[in-house]
């Protein structure tokens, strides 16, 4: 399940949800959920300090303690700290963020290099895992972007060439900032969350041929669209980001779905591969609160898919 190029498995796990995204898991569901994946075969795993407010990488760091370091691939994320939260009150939550966990502490923003460098530290502590693999700055245009060119990137740059990470990259769902990033520093990788799918591709504008000219990678994330392309059959009632799914959407979801209808493929597995079939992605990264989930996701990435479906969408306008 490695990637074209060897360094990076083309198949992860996003482990948001072991940070109680959404609902809450016990440790043993979390666990439970990476044995799955583990078994499935996924060796990419993904995680970050905004993920549960560090519940995340320290349930993550918990297994994979049990596994042989050079059997995976870690990647985590900078640029927020957590510190203690003045205002938590007994039984607050962090639900305003989507996490069910205690919100005794807040993300505070710092993209000095003191900062990202403190962010790692800690990030490995949490994790109980000295290498990481991959770091990325995390939703830079959230903070400051300028700030995150001037600053942040130059200390991922430094951290690199310290030999204190091998791979660093940006992960963000807005293409102006990711072009942008890969335009100014000499990164590895980039994630684009939810805008290269096989629902819509803002990203192939600028931000591949970005990619392409500087020999930045990509991860690909948020392939299902907010889970409007995880089921065979598309529901209209389905949310996108945070909201409604627009009109214009759903029609061309429907277009989508019966064209891989007609090429007998399921829609949730054209969604996975779908990125896959640009040179520049070298992985792709779902997320996931069941073990049945994996087991799915891992099925769904081995399907054997015709170029034709490929041929048909792109002939209806529907990809590049």
């Amino acid at each position: 399940m490695s990637s074209p190029d060897g360094s990076i498995p083309r198949l992860g796990y996003g482990a948001a949800n072991l940070g109680n995204l959404f609902r809450p898991l016990t440790d043993d569901e979390a666990w439970a959920v990476l044995d799955a994946a583990w078994d499935a075969g996924i060796r990419h795993f993904d995680t970050a300090p905004h993920y549960g407010l560090g519940l995340s990488e320290r349930r993550l760091g918990a297994f994979l303690a049990t596994k042989p370091r050079d059997e995976y691939f870690l990647s985590t994320k900078v640029g927020r700290l957590l510190r203690p939260n003045p205002d938590h009150e007994a039984g607050g939550l962090d639900t305003a963020n989507d996490f069910h966990v205690p919100d005794d502490l807040q993300r505070v923003w710092d993209f000095s290099a003191d900062g990202i460098r403190s962010s790692l530290d800690e990030s490995r502590e949490r994790l109980g895992i000295e290498r990481i693999d991959l770091l990325y700055l995390h939703d830079p245009e959230r903070h400051d972007l300028d700030l995150a060119l001037a600053e942040a990137l130059p200390a991922l740059e430094r951290l690199r060439a310290d030999d204190e990470i091998a791979l660093i990259g940006v992960g963000s769902m807005v293409t102006d900032a990711l072009t942008a990033v890969v335009r100014t520093a000499a990164l590895d990788l980039i994630m684009v969350a939810g805008r290269y799918t096989l629902l819509e591709q803002p990203a192939a504008a600028e931000v591949l041929p970005a990619c392409r000219e500087k020999g930045t990678g990509i991860v690909a994330a948020s392939v299902f669209n907010s889970g409007l392309l995880a089921q065979t059959e598309p529901r209209r009632d389905g949310r996108y980001e945070y909201g409604q799914l627009p009109e214009e959407l759903w029609d061309r979801l429907v277009r989508i779905s019966a064209i891989c209808a007609d090429h007998d493929v399921p829609l949730p597995a054209a969604a996975l591969q779908f990125p896959l079939q640009a040179d520049e992605v070298r992985s792709v990264v779902v997320g996931g609160s069941r073990p049945a989930q994996l087991v799915q996701n891992v099925e769904y990435a081995a399907v054997s898919i015709p170029a034709s479906l490929w041929q048909t969408l792109a002939a209806e306008g529907l990809i590049p």
